[in-house]
């Protein structure tokens, strides 16, 4: 059987995040965490949702409150009436049958002026004899049990709810001793001389507690209101300062990066200015250090492409004048490939440079082989040191399965390949461009018996590093003097930077002590952690 149409489903319009819509929100479904939130809101929400949650419980607190204070002055005003009563039935008691419609006479008198109300309340009596029967009064009162002890003790009034006539009343009841027999001790149904009730409706209490919850929940209707203006106006008094410092910080210019003045925020909002603060602080110095970067790597490309510009410009002179030969044409364009040699070397270490410098980016971690990088280094620089007639060597576990000295799990490290070969690329190629003709380069990879690092060693025979310029070698653009090499100054600085990105220290060291027959060389040693550091 096919279902029967139904009305059209209209779309449910999107509820705002603030306000007490953001709890209705809330339940029907998981909120979107791209959707922005109104702190404000959330905070009046919390504010008065427990108000209006609290309100009507006191509601139902008050009237229960005012019930039981209601009851108190007419329960003892009943419990008089039933005592007085009681009296003036021990004192007309019948003493035989022949007397009774006498004692019924003068009891119901005597309850007529005692039990007389003063309003339109209802009251009713009944006095039973010692058997039971009735003696004066309503038949329709019911007797209450006996159950001996407490409930059956004479001269003690009693209350209890009751239904008389379909009408809820209050019953007050005692029953007296029998004769002879002191008052205050316990006694059987036998022995009970009477039982006296008096029952009262309930009108007068039920008014008596509307008027007391009036007195206490009118004037909520007007204290509430005024507290949620009062909550509100605190809470938009309270945000005015964090609007303020909204507003002070989109005045500023987008170059100004000075402190913001903690002096007028309140204690709250402290921390954030002074966190916004350290980080406008570490921006101004990226910033700086980066257009200090830029102006450096700007003069240090104007001298190849000035070269090729100069270059180009000598050679055009030879063709116009008719004097270019192919000795003057082939040396121009040597140095032109020279220059744009020299130019795009410069343009990878920058692009090396920033790639080390990204902190943004995440290492993309695996599993590699420290030793393998290195050897496929050493590899491609080999054609270069035969050219410059170095003895360049690689030390160390070689690839798997390669004999003996195969290589173990103890050179393995997580690192980002790249990375670890641009820094392998720059101290081979520092090595390189350092020492002399005849020298010898030696890369190594040492393994760590307790499994912790991985070192790199690169040892040169060259001139080596004195030990006031050891810490500024690592700088951008930093060259020593009195050298004739030529390069950019910036293969330690990307050393450094990658070495940082993967946790690891950078020492350099004189390869052989200062004084010996030779030169001292340097020595690069880079200890790799086995396992990367968070970024």
């Amino acid at each position: 059987m096919s279902p029967l149409p139904g009305p059209p489903v209209r779309p449910v319009p999107p509820l705002p995040r603030s306000g007490r819509w953001a709890v209705l929100r809330d339940t029907l479904g998981p909120p979107n965490p791209h959707e922005p939130r109104s702190l404000f809101g959330e905070i009046l929400d919390w504010m008065l949702a427990p108000l209006l949650l609290l309100w009507p419980m006191s509601l139902v607190i008050t009237w229960l409150v005012a019930q039981t204070i209601a009851n108190r002055p007419y329960d003892r005003e009943l419990g008089d009436r039933v005592q007085s009563l009681a009296r003036q039935a021990l004192a007309v008691a019948p003493a035989d049958a022949a007397t009774a419609e006498a004692a019924r006479t003068e009891l119901e008198r005597a309850a007529r002026v005692l039990l007389s109300p003063e309003d339109d309340e209802a009251l009713s009596f009944q006095v039973l004899g010692r058997r039971g029967e009735l003696l004066a009064g309503d038949s329709r009162l019911s007797v209450p049990e006996q159950t001996g002890g407490l409930d059956s003790t004479s001269g003690i009034v009693r209350y209890r709810d009751e239904v008389l006539a379909d009408e809820p009343v209050r019953v007050a009841y005692l029953w007296l001793a029998a004769a002879g027999q002191p008052a205050g001790t316990t006694i059987s149904a036998g022995d009970s001389e009477a039982l006296v009730q008096v029952a009262e409706s309930l009108g007068k209490r039920s008014r008596l507690a509307t008027e007391i919850v009036k007195g206490v929940i009118l004037p909520q209707f007007v204290i509430l209101p005024v507290a949620v203006l009062l909550v509100w106006f605190a809470l938009s008094r309270g945000f005015r300062p964090l609007a303020q410092l909204q507003q002070t910080i989109r005045e500023r210019e987008s170059h100004d990066l000075s402190p913001i003045d903690e002096r007028d925020v309140p204690d709250e909002v402290a921390p954030l200015v002074r966190s916004i603060n350290d980080l406008l602080q570490r921006l101004d110095k990226s910033m700086g250090a980066q257009r200090h970067f830029l102006a450096d790597a700007a003069h240090q490309l104007k001298t190849p492409l000035a070269g090729l510009r100069t270059q180009a410009e000598l050679a055009a002179r030879e063709i116009d004048s008719g004097r270019a030969d192919a000795a003057t044409l082939r040396h121009s364009l040597q140095q032109i490939a020279l220059s744009s040699e020299r130019a795009a070397h410069m343009v990878n270490q920058l692009l090396a440079m920033a790639r080390a410098e990204d902190h943004g980016g995440v290492i993309r971690r695996e599993r590699l082989d420290l030793a393998a990088v290195v050897r496929d280094v050493v590899r491609d620089f080999v054609p270069q040191a035969m050219e410059r007639r170095i003895d360049l060597g690689y030390e160390g576990p070689t690839s798997w399965g390669e004999g003996a000295a195969a290589a173990t799990p103890a050179t393995q490290m997580m690192g980002e390949a790249i990375l670890l070969g641009e820094l392998t690329r720059n101290l081979i190629d520092n090595a390189l461009s350092y020492t002399p003709s005849g020298g010898t380069v030696t890369a190594r990879v040492l393994p760590d018996p307790f499994g912790q690092v991985v070192v790199l060693q690169v040892e040169d025979t060259g001139p080596g590093v004195p030990a006031a310029e050891r810490a500024l070698v690592f700088q951008p653009f930093y060259r020593a003097l009195d050298t004739q090499v030529d390069g950019s100054g910036l293969g330690l600085a990307i050393v450094q930077e990658v070495a940082q990105r993967h946790g690891a220290e950078v020492s350099l060291d004189d390869a052989q002590p200062r004084g010996s027959s030779g030169p001292p060389g340097a020595l690069f040693t880079v200890r790799f952690p086995v396992n990367l550091p968070a970024d």
